[in-house]
């Protein structure tokens, strides 16, 4: 199939023209960067939750990121029998290049095979309505991992990569606003049960989630 007969291929060449336009325009602009705790402020303890490690992230991997904050940690439940792995990157800012890089296309670039991907809601405390976030299977090696990640921006969680710069624009346009982070909770799969550690990952959802969102700019 050609290019112009692809209806997919036109649309997105017209969002990203539109994108495009619109970034110029508010780049003509002075643009509002909301302030932040730092990341690292985050309590140890959420919902039984205790911090076990924060992990230093390597300086090349830093100015790849290009992240105004980031928090890398691994925490464990009370008992030790689980461990979680929390990852959050906030940008001030999209402009400059600086934009998250989606774990669908890190987590492939560094030998994580994807198995399967979705969404699924899960119920925080402090929403009415469940949020909804992405959930990845990968395999590298003999190790497999649950990931779930999603995009916050504003108080607002967003799942899917394409949604989130369509909010990016209306943000950009309404409030001078380009800010957003993204989330990520990685829990290794032990003896090949991914429901469990899909459950386990969305326990510390509901434990991290409102911790956090406090601290995020709204």
């Amino acid at each position: 199939m050609s290019f112009f007969n692809n209806k997919y291929a036109r649309i997105v060449t017209v969002f990203l023209l539109l994108q495009g336009l619109v970034f110029y325009a508010v780049g003509l602009r002075a643009e509002t960067t909301p302030s932040l705790a730092p990341l690292a402020s985050l309590p140890g303890l959420l919902g039984g939750w205790q911090l076990y490690k924060d992990v230093k992230i390597d300086k090349e991997t830093l100015d790849i990121l290009k992240a105004d904050d980031v928090l890398n940690r691994i925490y464990i439940n009370p008992e030790g029998a689980s461990s979680a792995f929390l990852f959050v990157a906030f940008f001030k800012t999209q402009r400059n290049n600086q934009a998250p890089h989606s774990p669908k296309n890190c987590l492939p670039a560094n030998g994580y095979e994807p198995i399967e991907s979705g969404h699924i809601q899960v119920a925080v405390p402090g929403r009415a309505e469940p949020i909804e976030i992405n959930r990845y299977l990968t395999v590298r090696g003999e190790e497999k991992s649950v990931t779930l990640y999603w995009y916050q921006s504003h108080d607002r969680v967003i799942a899917g990569e394409f949604s989130a710069r369509i909010w990016l624009i209306a943000d950009s346009i309404r409030y001078h606003r380009s800010d957003t982070s993204l989330v990520k909770v990685v829990v290794p799969v032990r003896d090949n049960d991914a429901a469990a550690a899909t459950n386990t990952a969305i326990e510390f959802v509901k434990a991290v989630f409102a911790p956090l969102s406090s601290q995020l700019p709204t």
